[in-house]
């Protein structure tokens, strides 16, 4: 098995969700996508960013409006829709019970507890290759 690809696969199943969770926290444009993600160690790469975004855009799960930038260009800024915020909580709802089932499973040894619960699961990214 291919740890590192597996740990990549776990990332890129949660990234929609992520990426809803943070632009429902209010109007955001791409860059403070990233460093937001950044911030929680989910890197996230703009070539990855763009297509997602043109996708939840698509679903109709986001919108975006033009602003003007204050030393540049215009910029795209982004918003969860109500269909957004219904498919978050959906999302969300699944993480969690997926988290639980994990840790369940994790805590148990053929149906009994184990006597040394395992190390819990790191599947923090990694940092971008230079």
């Amino acid at each position: 098995m291919d740890l590192e690809n597996a740990k990549a696969q776990m990332r890129k199943g949660v990234l929609e969700m992520c990426v809803l969770a943070v632009i429902g926290e209010g109007e955001t444009y791409p860059p403070e996508i990233i460093k937001k993600l950044e911030g929680t160690q989910l890197v996230v790469k703009e070539g990855t960013l763009y297509p997602l975004l043109i996708r939840l855009k698509n679903d109709g799960l986001v919108d975006y409006i033009w602003r003007e930038g204050k030393n540049g260009p215009p910029r795209k800024y982004f918003t969860i829709t109500a269909e957004g915020r219904s498919v978050l909580q959906g999302l969300t709802d699944s993480w969690q019970d997926l988290v639980d089932a994990v840790a369940r499973t994790l805590a148990y040894e053929n149906g009994a507890p184990r006597a040394h619960p395992p190390q819990a699961l790191n599947i923090e990214p990694m940092p971008p290759s230079e």
